[in-house]
């Protein structure tokens, strides 16, 4: 098994390898609005490191969302030109699940909740009872809005570094998104038989780029 994972939903450009036991080699950057430019180098990065090629993966392991827009349609249009190029598997995971797994490795054991800025004085967000158990869905939503379900539950994430008003007990690690953590979810999951969901955005809400309703006429009739 050589899995490569990458996450571009939140402001950190992530990419990693994963053998099924262990990471080989990941690369992280955090900036929100080079996520196209970023990504294909950072998978560069890894596979060099690991001293593995583009046709060694056997599958690639990407991050869902939930995240804006622009950023998260580059991973996900990448893993699939992978995938198709390659004819390997492309497994879509909740990019908040890859964080719950990355606050389980930095010793956190739920009940805990993980969330991540959605811009807008908003984030998303899900619970967590354990690592491996998220409940229910990722939701977006103001922090005043959700301040009596996340009371005094400890928290993960950039979307709660920024809100330390409601999420009163923040942890500082995972602050950012790993691919690492990701793809070693992503490989648990394989060696369990556990089926995937199609690799599919989470988007949550419309763009933030909006199409205008009119246009003045230029042009004369």
């Amino acid at each position: 098994m050589l899995l490569l994972a990458f996450d571009t939903a939140t402001p950190a450009v992530t990419a990693a390898l994963h053998d099924g036991e262990e990471v080989l080699a990941e690369s992280t950057v955090i900036d929100a609005r080079r996520h196209g430019e970023l990504l294909v180098p950072a998978v560069d990065r890894v596979l060099g490191t690991a001293g593995r090629a583009l046709a060694d993966v056997t599958g690639v392991v990407v991050g869902t969302g939930p995240g804006p827009y622009t950023g998260l349609r580059v991973g996900l249009v990448t893993a699939a030109s992978f995938g198709d190029a390659l004819g390997v598997p492309v497994h879509g995971v909740c990019t908040l699940d890859g964080l719950a797994w990355a606050a389980g490795e930095a010793g956190l054991d739920g009940p805990f909740t993980v969330a991540t800025d959605a811009r807008r004085k908003e984030v998303y967000w899900a619970r967590y009872d354990g690592p491996l158990h998220r409940v229910g869905e990722p939701a977006v939503d103001r922090p005043a809005d959700i301040a009596a379900e996340v009371a005094g539950m400890p928290a993960v994430g950039a979307g709660a570094a920024l809100y330390p008003e409601v999420f009163t007990d923040r942890r500082p690690d995972p602050a950012h998104q790993s691919a690492g953590a990701l793809a070693a979810l992503a490989a648990r999951r394989l060696a369990a038989g556990e089926t995937f969901p199609p690799a599919r955005p989470l988007y949550l809400r419309r763009p933030d780029a909006q199409v205008p309703a009119g246009y003045k006429a230029v042009l004369p009739k």
